[in-house]
């Protein structure tokens, strides 16, 4: 077997959601300070080895239902291009290993990766198959790593922004959801047992009352920082251009769609370089 397959099963694509730890020094105009960025490297490799361990306890729950998945059932382990004990082992592993160096970074920051390996664990057993709960599970692992950015560079994170995280992780949980109830149509319940449980329009409904929600939320947060009015319009572009990715029929995976969409990609720099010079160039 080649490391192809393994390397392949540990989705390092996803691990640009590790970027949120950085969240903190960013807004908080300290990500440029010596030593802020080698401050920041251990707790995004503990995350990305958490994150990874997640995905592979996850693969390994959903195996067989994953062949009913046009692209899902190409994954190394659907496919046995990678054995079931091979998977195991090498996540056990990676969640020894994201607990040992995490201890090293601080107390509170352990706690945090533990509680985001324990939901990880949940959803992939059992929350997954209840409608809600597994869109709330989705959005608090994008809030484990805000907090633990919050951790690791002694910030306090502002109440507007953990809205604004929030909401917008559950804006992209339910267009997720959405698009692979619309892309499977009849064969979505052999691949994904809660996609039964959501009747038509409620999820769009989830998608709508989130995207406004999150709109107001990051727009208050703007508000106590001048300089980021004006990226505002940016975000409500982004907001309608994902709905209407997922209400055409394409992925609603969040880091899927940024990378291979081009209006979401220009998004994502326009908002990062008008933040930067918000922040940093006045």
């Amino acid at each position: 077997m080649t490391l192809t397959p393994l390397f392949q099963l540990l989705r390092p694509h996803q691990w640009l959601k590790n970027l949120m730890l950085f969240f903190p020094p960013f807004l908080g105009g300290t990500l440029l300070t010596q030593g802020v960025a080698l401050k920041g490297a251990i707790p995004f490799v503990v995350f990305s080895l958490a994150s990874s361990a997640g995905y592979l306890i996850n693969d390994l729950m959903d195996r067989e239902a994953d062949l009913n998945h046009p692209r899902k059932s190409a994954r190394p382990l659907a496919s046995g291009k990678v054995s079931v004990n091979t998977a195991k082992t090498l996540a056990a592993m990676l969640t020894v290993a994201a607990v040992v160096i995490g201890i090293s970074v601080s107390k509170n920051f352990l706690v945090l990766v533990l509680a985001y390996l324990a939901v990880s664990v949940a959803y992939s057993c059992c929350l997954k198959n209840i409608p809600v709960v597994d869109l709330f599970c989705i959005a608090t692992g994008f809030l484990f790593r805000l907090m633990a950015g919050g951790e690791v560079f002694s910030i306090r994170v502002s109440e507007w922004l953990f809205l604004s995280v929030l909401l917008l992780a559950l804006f992209l949980s339910a267009g997720k959801r959405l698009s692979e109830k619309q892309m499977l149509c009849d064969a979505a319940d052999g691949h994904r047992k809660v996609l039964a449980h959501y009747p038509a329009g409620f999820l769009d409904g989830v998608l709508f009352m989130t995207g406004s929600a999150v709109l107001v939320t990051y727009t208050m947060y703007t508000l106590s920082h001048r300089t980021l009015l004006y990226t505002v319009p940016l975000c409500c572009f982004g907001l309608l251009r994902y709905i209407l990715r997922v209400k055409t029929g394409l992925s609603g995976d969040p880091t899927e769609s940024l990378l291979r969409d081009p209006w979401l990609l220009v998004v994502g720099a326009g908002w990062s370089v008008m933040v930067g010079w918000g922040i940093y160039g006045s």
